[in-house]
């Protein structure tokens, strides 16, 4: 009797020993909008979750400035700014301020009142979302609720129609 007791206690144990973490994607885990805190370009200025319009859709861009493709995919969102008029746009990258601030005088984001665009220095969006390239894009309802992830350069009428 106690050799089977033993037994179903190492076995037991064993099976524990061999559990695999949830290595799941956290944002699809906790699919609403994350704490985000980025530093805006041009002022520095700390711009959080909260700052975020209510009741507005949401597009996360986690790009970097030197992208041939997040320069692109930027092009292509102010060109086609008619379609994102009813969302905020939010573009993080970990890159130093003096290179964001570059990108945001070159492309005149200050004409597109629609894009808020900032340095996350801890890097937490592109540990959250898990990029392993850029661009990466993130797009959230009204409500805040995750809808759908895009990775590279993705035609703007798709981000569009997804909503």
């Amino acid at each position: 009797m106690r050799k089977i007791i033993v037994l179903l206690l190492l076995s037991c144990s064993g099976k524990m020993l061999f559990a695999q973490a949830d290595t799941s994607l956290l944002y699809l885990r906790f699919p609403i909008l994350p704490p985000l805190s980025i530093l805006k370009i041009p002022d520095s200025t700390k711009f959080t979750k909260t700052d975020l319009k209510k009741n507005t859709a949401t597009l996360i861009f986690i790009f970097s400035p030197d992208c041939g493709h997040c320069q692109k995919e930027t092009e292509e969102l102010i060109a086609h700014e008619d379609l994102f008029k009813k969302i905020q746009i939010i573009m993080s990258s970990p890159v130093e301020y003096s290179y964001l601030k570059q990108f945001y005088t070159n492309y005149k984001i200050a004409d597109h009142p629609n894009i808020t665009i900032g340095m996350d220095p801890g890097y937490f969006l592109g540990t959250f979302y898990r990029v392993r390239s850029f661009p990466a894009l993130y797009l959230y309802d009204k409500k805040g609720n995750f809808i759908k992830s895009f990775d590279g350069n993705v035609p703007v009428k798709e981000i569009a129609e997804a909503l």
